[in-house]
């Protein structure tokens, strides 16, 4: 499993968080996937246990999901992976790690 992005977060904010696979917005990189006037059809994301999934939902005319997320316990990493289908029936996943920290 390749790690998308990393991010920091501590166990008190509210965050939101966005796997962003157009690779207009990203330039390039490991997580550009969608060819032109390609969208995210569907999705399904996966919270480690402690992490709280607030909320999600297909973002930016449907090329990226945006996830927030609370809680964690101070000093532990935590993945959230998204799975997602696309208009052209491709599939693609992507793991996030988010460090929680006490800041």
């Amino acid at each position: 499993m390749a790690t998308f992005k990393t991010f920091t977060k501590d166990p008190d904010e509210v965050l939101d968080y966005k796997f962003d696979f157009a690779s207009e917005t990203n330039g390039s990189g490991p997580s550009d996937y969608l060819d032109e006037d390609e969208t995210i059809s569907s999705y399904i994301l996966t919270v480690a246990a402690g992490l709280t999934n607030d909320s999600d939902s297909r973002t930016d005319e449907n090329t990226s999901v945006t996830v927030w997320l609370s809680a964690g316990t101070d000093g532990i990493s935590y993945n959230v992976a998204c799975k997602a289908v696309t208009s052209a029936a491709r599939t693609v996943e992507r793991t996030m790690t988010i460090k929680v920290q006490t800041r």
